[in-house]
């Protein structure tokens, strides 16, 4: 069978007329943001803020019309809005109501390991023995199919499926979109898959869900902030000062939307070399720590660099798992028990 084709897609689309009129909703311009790669299709329907609850059905009949297409398995279909809301909406229920604590994992800037941090941080409240679940909100560069070697897709029923890994509830866009297919949204689209993945996905009750964010301060943590009850977030940062410097902006964001920053995490910070013993610092040292100080937040604890840590986020066994016993899984653990000693009473 041959591969379906982006024409064979759209022609599926256009047996669905717009509700607005102007013809089919190809012809009206309400299809965007149009990727396919390997029988995985994932697009956007414009909507505005009042028309989109309306609109949930033509969505679930896109998904429907795009999935009969030979050759599909995977569609996902994201109603974004893309004018501004009135000037005092009404508030909307706040998402993920069956989940004791929802922990945003941040950072500043890219490269800092955050990511190895929330799937490690989520490994490790599992093994205090909380029912867990672990969200890629990093939509542009989802890397928990990786991390936790997760392949295929979740299953769809009344609601997406999590996908169970090392008995932790996983959702991410990477599942649902090839990883070699850039995600090229606009800040509304983003903000409308988020609130997808929260939204549509049948977490079912948690004890904690643990959050993976994008570098920086945008649309994702926003729709978060407001859409989740957040319990808090976890700041990571490398020990130099161009790190320390983005990482206190992602905290200074989050206490302006009123997310109480739990702590800060010092990530790469020393180098012990495995043939000599030597420790060195390669991005500083104390910073982090520092900075918590001054900023008046909780230092969680410092995570070094180490080639086993990349191995086993390479390799989709990651260290909490592979050397349980090991130093840098009692690292992990101990900033784990700090967290939660924080936030489990409100949880």
């Amino acid at each position: 069978m041959a591969d379906p084709t982006e024409a064979q897609i759209l022609r599926a689309l256009a047996t669905l007329a717009d509700p607005d009129g102007g013809g089919d909703i190809v012809a009206s311009g309400r299809v965007g943001g149009l990727s396919l790669r390997g029988g995985k299709v994932a697009f956007t329907l414009a909507a505005t803020p009042e028309t989109a609850p309306a609109l949930e059905q033509l969505r679930a009949a896109a998904e429907a019309a795009v999935r009969a297409v030979p050759g599909i398995v995977a569609v996902t279909a994201v109603l974004t809005a893309e004018r501004a809301a009135p000037a005092e909406p009404a508030a909307p229920p706040r998402l993920l109501g069956q989940i004791g604590a929802v922990i945003a994992v941040a950072s500043g800037k890219g490269g800092v390991g955050k990511s190895t941090t929330a799937v490690n941080l989520a490994l490790s409240f599992r093994a205090m023995g909380l029912a867990t679940g672990l969200l890629d909100a990093d939509l542009f560069g989802p890397s928990l199919p990786l991390m936790l070697g997760i392949e295929g897709q979740p299953e769809e029923a009344a609601a997406l499926q999590p996908v169970y890994r090392h008995g932790l509830a996983c959702m991410s866009l990477g599942f649902l979109v090839p990883p070699d297919a850039p995600v090229v949204w606009r800040g509304p689209m983003v903000a409308g898959a988020v609130e997808q993945l929260m939204r549509d996905v049948a977490w079912g009750p948690l004890d904690v869900l643990v959050v993976d964010l994008p570098p920086g301060t945008g649309d994702t943590q926003l729709t978060l902030a407001q859409r989740a009850r957040l319990a808090g977030a976890v700041i990571v940062s490398t020990p130099q000062d161009l790190a320390l410097i983005d990482a206190a902006k992602a905290l200074v964001m989050f206490r302006k939307v009123e997310v109480p920053v739990l702590g800060i995490v010092e990530n790469m910070s020393s180098y012990v070399c495995p043939n000599c013993g030597h420790e060195a610092h390669l991005f500083g040292h104390g910073g982090a720590r520092a900075e918590a100080e001054r900023l008046g937040v909780p230092f969680l604890g410092e995570v070094p660099l180490d080639i086993a840590i990349r191995q086993g986020g390479d390799e989709g066994n990651p260290i909490v798992l592979a050397q349980p016993d090991g130093p840098h899984a009692r690292a992990y653990r101990a900033i784990a028990e700090k967290v939660w000693a924080e936030v489990a009473p409100k949880a």
